[in-house]
């Protein structure tokens, strides 16, 4: 049975910021994102993260992507040859991890999710994360955010299947695959493996732009790290992202809309739901 996650969920469960919190109580998350010819996601999924509650940012990414992120946000810090060293690197200090943002389906890309799927920490995949592969054996939560197209390439359905029964083909794939799937669109839907459906309430046409999958993935990753309940964080998520549309469009277009204007909303939109 799908549930609607509205405004008075969120409420109840926001995390409060402890008053004797400092950086290491809400953790480090991960994200490999951007790459030559897109480092904007880079930027995007990091000042996402960065807003949505985490005590601290490292990203992974392509040395020439770096310039492009410190201009935007000084307070991320970076792991040194990324790619090079993968097989290499401990996450054991990291609360979440995140790719996909700004990368193609290469063979980099691929290295990133496996190296990240054989940790004992929650994982969120994104653009070019997003393949078809299993996900069995893994305990912690695996995390999909695809459009429409990018799910039906992952799972193998149709598009007509989709459109047609779209609650029960997203269900059915979470459950056998054992991933909680993020299906991005008007009335985003969140399945859990256990066979828990919310439907988002939030949200409008405005967000039908290049780069507010990128933000989505910053977002959730940094409330996985302020929400001791990890579904919450999803929940949360979602809610706020398409929560600052809504408040953009009470005063300008829905046309008008970038990404980036949801990580400059996000701030006095999320103070709206703190009890």
């Amino acid at each position: 049975m799908m549930k609607k996650w509205q405004a008075e969920d969120v409420i109840n469960t926001l995390p409060e910021r402890k008053a004797d919190a400092h950086k290491g109580t809400y953790g480090t998350a991960l994200i490999a994102a951007g790459s030559r010819f897109m480092p904007g996601a880079a930027v995007l999924s990091a000042i996402a993260c960065m807003r949505s509650g985490v005590g601290k940012l490292e990203v992974g990414t392509e040395e020439s992507v770096i310039p492009y992120i410190i201009q935007h946000l000084p307070e991320t810090t970076f792991v040194p040859g990324f790619y090079e060293r993968l097989e290499n690197l401990s996450f054991d200090h990291y609360r979440v991890l995140a790719a996909g943002p700004g990368r193609e389906a290469d063979d980099e890309t691929e290295q990133t999710v496996k190296a990240f799927l054989l940790t004992d920490l929650p994982v969120i995949l994104d653009a070019g994360a997003l393949s078809k592969r299993t996900y069995s054996g893994r305990k912690a939560p695996t995390i999909l955010t695809p459009h429409p197209g990018e799910f039906v390439r992952i799972s193998g359905c149709s598009k007509e299947e989709l459109e047609e029964n779209r609650q029960s083909v997203v269900t059915q794939f979470a459950q056998e695959a054992g991933v909680t799937i993020v299906l991005k669109g008007k009335q985003t839907l969140i399945a859990f493996p256990d066979g828990e459906m919310y439907e988002n309430t939030t949200g409008n046409s405005a967000l039908s732009k290049g780069g507010t999958g990128d933000t989505l993935t910053g977002m959730i990753s940094g409330m996985i790290c302020c929400h001791e309940d990890w579904k919450y964080a999803v929940l949360n998520g979602v809610y706020m992202h398409g929560a600052t549309a809504d408040d953009w469009v009470k005063t300008k277009s829905a046309h008008t809309m970038l990404a980036h204007e949801i990580n400059d909303l996000l701030p006095e939109v999320w103070k709206k739901y703190e009890k």
